[in-house]
Formats: structure tokens, C-alpha cells, sequence
């Protein structure tokens, strides 16, 4: 069996992977019936669907790809994962804090602004004034997404500012 792409059966290797994951973590709720859904029930699907989705891609998608050279893998882009990973890090510990190293939690609007600058430090050009806009629409997006129309109770501000 000769893979004629790479990315495509690592592709779906991955997708499998990850509805595997979905679908065993899902167990762990009452699934229910179809009639009577528990909240395990759609994880479950998605997890199932998602492995089967893998699947095709593994094996039909790099049994059958025109590519020509065999379509390999590249080098891994170290810095973009570092960035994009650490972005989503800071997001988390902005957004709840760290009550263990002492750092307050931040809130909503300091969080999507820390996400936005580090993840924009991923590309290849990082323009602050543009990361700037797109922190501002996306902060006032989901302040009026989740605070106003979903009424969810989080906190928006940092704590020292709101008292």
C-alpha cells in the first residue's frame, strides 16, 4: 500500500483520532435513545461522524490523490503552533486568572485583546494597529454575543477596575 498523500492520510489520522477521543469522552454521559437524548448523545454522534469523516480522508483520500510526488508532509512551522498555542494559554489565564501564582483574573475585553496581539505574532507580518481593530470587533462582538444577548455571567473587566 503506497500513499500517494501524506498530508492527507496524517489529515485523517488526526479527524479519527479526535472523534475517537470525542466519542469515548461522551461514555461518560447518558447517552439516552434517540427518541429521549441524553447529553451524551450528540458528542457521541459527532464523535462517530468525525472518525468516519477521518477515515474516509485516511484511506481513500491518500490511497487515491493525483499528486504526483506523493504529496509529503513539510517541516513543522514551529513558531506559528508556539504563538497560536500560547495565545489561546493567555486567553485562558486572562480570562479566569490564576488564583495559584497569584494572578487576577482579567476578564472578557484584557483577554481578547492578549489573544488577539500573540496570536497575531504567528504570521509571517504582525501589525499591531490591525490587531488592535480586529481585538476591538471581536470585543465588543462578544460582549454583545454572550454579556447582552445571552445574559451569561462572567467576568467582562478586570476586578480592580470594577471594584
Amino acid at each position: 500500500m503506497k500513499l500517494k498523500s501524506q498530508k492527507d492520510f496524517f489529515a485523517g489520522l488526526l479527524y479519527t483520532v479526535v472523534g475517537v477521543a470525542f466519542a469515548w469522552g461522551a461514555t461518560s454521559y447518558n447517552i439516552g435513545t434517540g427518541a429521549r437524548m441524553g447529553p451524551g448523545y450528540f458528542p457521541m454522534l459527532l464523535g462517530i461522524l468525525l472518525a468516519i469523516i477521518g477515515c474516509v480522508v485516511m484511506f481513500v483520500g491518500a490511497l487515491r490523490s493525483p499528486a504526483k510526488d506523493g504529496d509529503p508532509i513539510g517541516k513543522w512551522a514551529w513558531k506559528p503552533l508556539f504563538f497560536i498555542i500560547g495565545a489561546n494559554v493567555l486567553f485562558g489565564i486572562l480570562l479566569a486568572g490564576l488564583p495559584s501564582l497569584g494572578v487576577p483574573a482579567m476578564g472578557l475585553i484584557v483577554a481578547i485583546y492578549g489573544l488577539t496581539i500573540v496570536a497575531g505574532l504567528a504570521g509571517a507580518t504582525f501589525s499591531l494597529v490591525s490587531s488592535l481593530i480586529l481585538g476591538t470587533v471581536l470585543a465588543v462582538g462578544s460582549y454583545l454575543a454572550f454579556v447582552v444577548a445571552l445574559k451569561l455571567q462572567f467576568i467582562v473587566w478586570p476586578t480592580f477596575i470594577t471594584g
